[in-house]
């Protein structure tokens, strides 16, 4: 697999990285386990120093890690430094919650014994991990394993090179003994190869439908416990009582946002039949004022995609809806700038027939339904083979709440983005995935819910302690 940077923006390649060699896997997994062996012997809380500095060190070079992300992979300056920004209170969460979160769970029974649940770790962890929130989805993975004493090996995206190293030496420079996370520009097969391997005991991904189930097919090979984070094709939901305004106001910025390249952007919005002619309208007048150009450029209000295969991807899927009968509302017009710029487009009249009624388009692109009651609206978000997220607009939060819980997703917003926050599970259903990364549910993925039972003087004559059955 060829790692390298090629800057959307001007098509040019930057950087390319050699290949994972199998003295570099052996050695990240012996380091890695001799770590494993060694954090087991030291409290969780004394790692939280180092996950601060590591918080530290990611505000401290804001402005370069923001520059390398945006070389990457093109999203706007802006975002990039938002994105770092956010690493760093993740680490900062860990490192401040991490250690009392992981405290015995302690159960009450009818044993005579004290009865609790230990949170302990279970080696190393292999992370897979996509492009479009290069550092991001590192750290979702890395800050809560970190405490827990899970070392990691990364293989990152084919085209975020430059974002991996970057984020493996912020890691290395706050002082993170070695091994805590290694990057290895690795290929599939060698990716395989390491899952397979015994020092590994999990395995977390964030991708696509498809790389997910080849990964999670991997890993129930070697029965490695593995969390799966895939893709969205997530429901905005206009109820008939909203304010339409708000509701386009906050519409057109989650579709536009790293240039629709979101697992949890809404990509599909249903609005009541009596708001719908004047919502289109008015999405339309907002993607107009987005301009296209240097992801630097403060002026840029709308970055390229990622890379050249991403825009023929998505231009494939455009044509491919409208072939199938899909209509143009606005957009689809080839941009005048050497990057892989996508034009902001608007579809409507996309039956369940058509070829791409069901597929995820990863790109600025809105696709806009009429439905005429909230019943429909809720029949048609969950038609789908995907169910990661969704937002609900309505005037009375009590409503949008009430449809919100019939919506078929791992996270649904009302009257708000979808917002990834630490103290937030994230994770989907359906072809969305399972697992939960973020919060306590994240922290304790990868970890063995150990029972531990110290019993006191044993009555072997008292069927309540559970033990006469074996007299």
């Amino acid at each position: 697999m060829a790692y390298k940077t090629v800057n959307p923006y001007t098509n040019e390649l930057v950087k390319s990285y050699p290949d994972a060699t199998s003295t570099e896997i052996e050695a990240a997994l012996s380091t890695g386990n001799s770590l494993y062996k060694k954090w087991r012997d030291e409290p969780v809380n004394s790692r939280a120093v180092i996950l601060h500095e590591i918080a530290d060190r990611l505000r401290e070079n804001e402005d370069e890690l923001a520059k390398i992300a945006t070389t990457d992979m093109g999203k706007l300056y802006a975002e990039s430094k938002g994105e770092v920004e956010l690493c760093a209170i993740i680490a900062d969460y860990y490192a401040d919650n991490g250690a009392e979160m992981l405290k015995p769970t302690p159960l009450s029974s009818r044993n005579t014994g004290d009865a609790e649940i230990l949170h302990q770790a279970t080696g190393i962890l292999m992370m897979v991990e996509p492009w479009n929130f290069p550092y991001y989805q590192i750290m979702r993975v890395f800050a809560p394993n970190f405490m827990v004493g899970n070392p990691m090996i990364l293989k990152h995206a084919s085209n975020t090179p430059g974002s991996a190293a970057a984020f493996e030496k912020i890691v290395k420079d706050a002082g993170a003994p070695e091994g805590s996370l290694t990057n290895l520009f690795a290929s599939y097969d060698q990716v395989a190869d390491i899952i397979a391997d015994p020092r590994v005991q999990g395995v977390a991904l964030t991708g696509s439908k498809r790389g997910g189930q080849s990964v999670a097919e991997t890993a129930a090979k070697s029965l490695k416990k593995n969390s799966m984070e895939l893709g969205g094709s997530d429901a905005f939901v206009v109820l008939s009582d909203a304010d339409v305004d708000k509701a386009v106001d906050l519409a057109w910025r989650v579709r536009i946002y790293n240039a629709g390249q979101v697992c949890t952007s809404d990509k599909r919005f249903i609005v009541a039949d009596n708001l719908y002619d004047e919502f289109l309208k008015k999405l339309k007048a907002n993607f107009e004022k987005l301009v296209p150009g240097d992801p630097m450029d403060p002026k840029t209000t709308i970055a390229p995609m990622n890379s050249k295969r991403a825009k023929e991807k998505l231009q494939g899927q455009i044509d491919k809806a409208v072939a199938g009968g899909a209509k143009v509302y606005y957009g689809n017009q080839p941009i005048d700038l050497p990057g892989q710029f996508i034009q902001p487009t608007i579809l409507t009249d996309i039956a369940p027939d058509n070829p791409e009624f069901y597929d995820e388009m990863f790109g600025p692109v809105a696709q806009v339904f009429k439905v005429s009651s909230d019943q429909e609206a809720i029949d048609l978000a969950n038609n789908s083979e995907l169910g990661l997220g969704g937002i609900v607009v309505s005037a009375d939060s009590q409503h949008g709440k009430a449809v919100a819980e019939k919506i078929e997703t791992g996270m649904v917003f009302v009257n708000s983005f979808l917002v990834s926050l630490p103290e937030l599970p994230f994770g989907g259903v359906k072809g969305s995935g399972y697992g939960r990364e973020m919060s306590q549910l994240g922290l304790t993925a990868f970890t063995n819910e150990k029972l531990v039972v110290t019993a006191q003087e044993p009555d072997w004559n008292n069927p309540a302690g559970g033990l006469a059955v074996f007299k």
